[in-house]
């Protein structure tokens, strides 16, 4: 049995704090990806009453509804959080000039948007930041790729990545967030995703 396979089978017993809490303790640069989707306030708050500093990376693609900007600066400001932002290199103004509208999914520049947009500036966050464990609010039947997934993973660079909400149901974080008053916003839309049963790219292949 790997290290990853014992760890799976210990932690599957136990509750998402408990699974943080000892990522956290065993690891020197911890970071959390967040992009403010309906319940990611969730693990926000427990990674955060566990580590009140934790860098909390968000790539914000510059197309984000406006909801979820508001949304988004509300929690901020409301959880005190650390955020690191990373953005595109070229504003939407900039790309929608030179490459047009927004690409829908089947048009073939969505694959260089969803570059410019998304993948580039999570490697330049992963360049810079170098963390050695990487949380994430993945769960079990989002999408066929994460099905497959576990509590604990390792990418393809062996970075440790954990989800520790992962078999967890939105009844489950429901109650969660009533439990400790937090909202949802469920206006938002991912533009390199569309179809939220769809892979971006962002942990199928970079992170994966």
């Amino acid at each position: 049995m790997t290290d990853l396979e014992k760890l799976n089978k210990e932690f599957r017993k136990k509750n998402p704090e408990e699974t943080i809490s000892w990522a956290l303790k065993n690891s020197k640069n911890p970071i959390l990806t967040t992009n403010f989707r309906p319940y990611e306030i969730a693990i926000i708050h427990l990674c955060t009453q566990l580590m009140s500093d934790l860098k909390i990376v968000w790539c914000d693609s510059g197309y984000n509804t406006k909801a979820t900007y508001v949304y988004a600066e509300k929690a901020i400001k409301e959880h005190n959080l650390n955020i690191k932002l990373y953005i595109p290199k070229h504003t939407s103004a900039f790309r929608e000039a030179t490459m047009g509208k927004m690409p829908e999914i089947n048009d073939p520049r969505h694959e260089q948007f969803t570059e410019e947009v998304k993948l580039e500036p999570f490697r330049r966050a992963m360049k810079e930041i170098e963390p050695d464990l990487w949380i994430t609010n993945l769960r079990t039947g989002q999408t066929s790729f994460r099905d497959e997934l576990n509590i604990f993973n390792r990418t393809e660079a062996n970075l440790l990545k954990i989800s520790p909400f992962y078999y967890w149901a939105d009844k489950d974080l429901d109650d969660y967030m009533e439990k400790y008053n937090l909202t949802n916003e469920y206006d938002y839309y991912d533009p390199t995703k569309v179809d939220e049963k769809r892979e971006c790219g962002l942990h199928n292949r970079e992170g994966k």
